[in-house]
């Protein structure tokens, strides 16, 4: 059964003026029960993440600063969102969803979080609209239980995972491969294991061919045994941000091929939807859908 967290917070911890970013979750959940792609069984929705287990990754002076309410006016335009009790709890749960949906993904081969990807944070400090690296934490998390020796984390947003990038930088534990926009956010690039920069207007073709051609030969190098994948739909040609030119069927391709390599080899993985920015947020929810029809029907 493909298990999915979802929880009603994740659409809802802002203002009214700062909820458009977040509508989309609520609708993915909505039309996958509305079309009978999942049924509520499907469903489960996380708590709070502990403390301690967020300190195997993020610095606890940060942390404390989430959890008091005490992060700078600078701070806070760097992540994007005014702070807020409610949105420090909806990070939290996104985290504890994407540390479950480990659990799940080594039960029955694939689990997905309706939000998370928040691959900007570092450890010490959040930006472009991520707080906590829920990826990051759950890959310690599993390291920290002995639940995986070896975790490939597959970063696929059209924006680099510059925070995950940074967390693993001297961890050969876990190998992180980004493929993202050369000329897009964020302007100062880390080093991930292996980049792979994208050109401005690169279509559907060439990026599915580069995928095709990387990443077989990096899960035959790399040899995990837990991934990550962040499935972000920013790569579509309607994208206000992302600048390069895939359609809504390479988007599907483009999942239909992860998940098609990793069940190959046996590699349980864990999903996050990551960012989706195309001015009708239908588009959005819509490609992001498509990616849990491709694990419905592939690990069914």
């Amino acid at each position: 059964m493909v298990k999915i967290a979802y929880n009603q917070l994740y659409a809802h911890p802002l203002p009214e003026g700062h909820r458009f970013p977040m509508l989309k979750y609520e609708l993915i959940a909505g039309q996958l029960l509305h079309e009978g792609t999942i049924n509520e069984t499907n469903l489960f929705s996380p708590a709070v993440c502990r403390e301690e287990v967020v300190l195997l990754t993020h610095e606890k002076e940060y942390l404390d600063k989430l959890l008091n309410q005490q992060l700078s006016p600078s701070e806070q335009r760097k992540i994007g969102f005014p702070q807020s009790p409610r949105l420090t709890q909806r990070e939290l749960v996104i985290t504890q969803g994407t540390i479950d949906c480990c659990s799940y993904a080594q039960q029955f081969g694939v689990a997905l979080n309706v939000a998370g990807g928040t691959h900007h944070a570092y450890a010490n400090r959040g930006e472009g609209f991520c707080l906590l690296n829920d990826m990051a934490v759950a890959a310690n998390y599993l390291l920290h239980q002995k639940q995986a020796r070896q975790i490939i984390i597959i970063d696929l947003d059209v924006h680099q995972g510059n925070g995950t990038a940074k967390i693993f930088e001297n961890d050969d534990r876990v190998f992180t491969f980004s493929m993202h926009g050369a000329h897009n956010y964020p302007f100062h690039k880390e080093k991930s294991d292996l980049d792979i920069p994208l050109q401005d207007g690169t279509d559907t073709a060439t990026y599915l061919q580069l995928l095709y051609n990387t990443l077989p030969a990096l899960i035959d190098k790399v040899n995990p045994d837990f991934a990550f994948y962040l499935s972000g739909v920013d790569i579509l040609e309607t994208d206000r941000f992302g600048k390069l030119q895939v359609t809504v069927d390479g988007c599907r391709l483009r999942d239909e091929f992860v998940f098609n390599t990793l069940r190959q080899h046996s590699i349980p993985v864990t999903v996050a939807m990551g960012g989706g920015y195309s001015p009708d947020v239908k588009t959005v929810a819509d490609a992001h859908c498509n990616t849990f029809r491709s694990a419905v029907s592939i690990y069914s």
